[in-house]
Parts: C-alpha cells; structure tokens; sequence
C-alpha cells in the first residue's frame, strides 16, 4: 500500500508544481468574477480537446490524469462552483452540469473527480458545513494548483466502515473505505464515520489526504472509467482536531429527519439533487463522444459492395436518429431540472433521483446501439467506442442505487394519490 504522507514530490505532481493563480477563488467583485465564469466556459474546447488525446492512454494504463486535472484547474473550471461570497465564481447548477457533460466528452474519468470536488465547494455555498479556517486552507490550496476533495459518504443501509476513537481533545480515525475516487490526489476527504463511544454517534471527518496514518491500497482495475483511481483508502488512528469533526449526532437519528415527522432535510435533499445531475452530466458526455465518433464512423465507412458511406443509407439514418432523438431527450431532463433547481423550485428537488435513473439508461442504450451498428470495429480496442461503452456501464455503480431510486418514486406517488383522496 502507498503512504500517502512519505510520498516523494516527484509521486505529487500537483504538489510540485507552482501554478499561477487562475482558480478564480479570489475574485473580488461580482464582475471579476463572471468574467471569470466566462473565462472558463470558452477555455472549455481547449480543454475537452487535451482530456480525449490522452483518455485512451490513462485507460489502457489505468494511470492517474494528472495533467487533465491540471489543465481543469488552470482553465479555472475546477472551482466553477465556489461561492461568490467566498470570492469564486459561483457557479449554478445549470453551468456545472453543462461543464461535467463536456468534460465528459473527452475523458469521464477527469469528469468524475473533477465533479466530486464541484460538488463539495457548491455545497459550503449553501450551507457552510466546513469551518471557516479549514474552507480558507482548502481555497488558498486551491490558489496553488488542484486540490481535489471527496465526500465519502455512506448510502443509507450501507454499513459504517470507519471507526472514531475519542484521544483528548480529538479523535483518531480508523478503517477502510473501498472505491474512493480520486484516492491517489486527494488534498482532502469528507469520511463518513460512526464514534466508539457507549451511544455511538455518526458526522463526518476533515481529513487530509497526506495526514499520516492515511494509506491508499491500489486495488482499482474495474471495466471502464478506469483512470478515475477507485483505490482504497485505509485509516490507521489517524488524527482528527475537534474542530474537524461536523454535525455528530446519535445513530439512531440517522432514520432521517422524515421518521421523527420533521419532513425531509431541504440542505440533504439539495445535496442529493446536485450529486444526481452531476453524475448524469458526465454521462451524458460519454454518450455524445459515442454520438460523434459514431457520425464520424458512418460518414468515412464505406464498404466494398457500396459506392457510398455507410451515413448514405436509411437504414443507418435511422439508427442514429434513434440515438440522437435519446441523448437529446436525457439533455433536456438534466438541463430543465437544473435550471428549475437553481430558481429554488422545491419539487424539482425530488425528481432527480428518476432522472438520472433515466439518463443512465439512456446513455448506456445509445452506446449499446452505436456498438451494434458499427460491428467489429465498434468493438476494437483500436477505436474509442468500446471505452465508451465501459465508462457507461460503470458509471451506474456512482449513482443511487435503482431498486431505493424506484420504491421511492411508488412511495411519493401512493403518497401523493392519497392525499389527494383525503382533500
């Protein structure tokens, strides 16, 4: 296993550079700051670019992209979504999902950790759970260079995996958590963890990802998104300030606000909304790179016994519209809930576990159809399309789980039909 605080600057490329400051988490007017926005939106191309000419060397490797995080980084989108008030840009959910979907398109294992880190600096807009003096340390490292957070975070049912023993002041934190990704370039985790106290209790820890005690086990070698660094992560009495450990609180609260009657927790229910449409975004970038080189498939194949490409025959026409006409319908969803989302529409919270249910499914089919149509090729490891394929399946296993997605839509519609007999 690799150690992560007596690694070399050499095994810490983001740690050894010294990048000029183009983060944006300084700006100082709302101006400055949509100029950044701006900014960072037409240095999307460049970057998309740079991430699909290297996409098929990290998966073929299965290395880390470092210099697509870099480049991420340096074009200022990987805080896109840190609060204006804490001097970012700001971003919405709208143009977060916009950005995941491109980059996406060029390699959806860079768009996978990049979303973790946007996920985590849209949340402390929202609610502020870091403390004050941790958010700053974590913004003026993201002024350096990337400095990449996961919120490894227990769906419920799922079995603590973490352990907090109570020394002094503090705490030390002991376990192992399987599928961290990113694990490798960490700056930080948000862990899940249950106390060993006589009533256990449950928060979340601060950890540093080089804090000592903290090893990542390389054992990530799945199907597809197979740059994304699923490691383990291991914890061996690592140590956690007070200060560092939020909103512990009894197990047995843990039911959810909705058992004791105090209805859903709206900042859970956000948190939720964001992770779906995010995870979907970068689906729905898979799917579109499968689209395009599809379309570049049909147009250049031309066979033997035909004096045309393959895009000449209605046959194939239709195919593709059949994949076009479902991308732009999982576009649409992800795009409408987003913008309903961002102007505060409380029922637009609740349906983005069905959407990226949907969105799933659909990228997934149109990759499959793409893979059906195009034959032997599609299936080369000389073309991108059977990665493409990959990444779509197991892009699944980051989402809800289905079965929990589903029951919870028939339970909000029985719901819902009852009331509405009862009025």
């Amino acid at each position: 296993m690799n150690t992560r605080s007596d690694r070399s600057p050499a095994d810490r490329p983001f740690a050894a550079r010294s990048s000029v400051d183009r983060s944006s988490a300084d700006r100082s007017s709302a101006g400055e700051q949509r100029t950044a926005m701006a900014e960072a939106l037409a240095a999307l191309p460049r970057v998309v670019d740079l991430l699909a000419a290297r996409a098929e060397e990290h998966d073929r490797d299965a290395t880390f992209p470092y210099q697509g995080i870099e480049a991420v980084h340096e074009a200022g989108l990987l805080t896109l979504t840190v609060g204006q008030r804490f001097g970012g840009q700001g971003g919405t959910l709208a143009e977060t999902v916009r950005v995941l979907a491109e980059l996406g398109r060029g390699d959806a294992s860079v768009a996978l950790v990049t979303a973790c880190t946007l996920l985590l600096h849209a949340e402390q807009e929202r609610s502020a759970r870091w403390p004050a003096a941790a958010y700053r340390r974590l913004l003026t490292e993201s002024r350096r260079g990337p400095a990449l957070v996961n919120t490894l975070d227990a769906e419920p049912g799922r079995a603590q995996q973490l352990r907090a023993r109570r020394d002094g002041n503090g705490w030390l934190l002991t376990g192992r958590w399987s599928g961290c990704t990113g694990a490798e370039a960490l700056a930080w985790m948000v862990v899940r963890a249950e106390t060993d106290e006589p009533q256990p209790r449950t928060g979340l820890f601060l950890v540093r990802g080089e804090s000592p005690g903290v090893e990542v086990d390389p054992v990530w070698d799945q199907l597809g998104l197979r740059a994304s660094a699923g490691h383990d992560v291991v914890f061996t009495e690592v140590e956690v300030p007070a200060e560092a450990a939020l909103g512990l609180r009894p197990v047995q609260s843990e039911t959810g606000p909705a058992d004791s009657g105090a209805g859903p927790d709206p900042a859970a229910a956000a948190r939720t909304a964001w992770r779906d449409l995010a995870l979907a975004a970068v689906q729905l970038g898979v799917g579109r790179a499968a689209r395009d080189w599809l379309v570049r498939f049909l147009n250049q194949r031309t066979p033997a016994n035909l004096a045309e490409p393959l895009g000449t025959l209605p046959r194939y026409q239709v195919a593709l519209g059949e994949v076009e006409s479902a991308l732009i319908g999982a576009e649409e969803l992800v795009a409408g809930l987003a913008v309903r989302i961002d102007a505060g529409e409380a029922g637009a919270l609740e349906r983005t576990g069905s959407a990226q249910l949907l969105v799933t499914r659909a990228v997934v089919d149109a990759v499959q159809r793409a893979v059906a149509l195009t034959g032997s090729p599609g299936l080369s490891r000389r073309h991108p399309l059977e990665r493409y394929l990959r990444d779509a399946l197991s892009a699944r296993q980051h989402g809800r789980c289905e079965d929990a997605v589903l029951a919870q839509a028939g339970r909000a519609t029985l719901a819902r039909a009852t009331r509405s007999r009862g009025a």
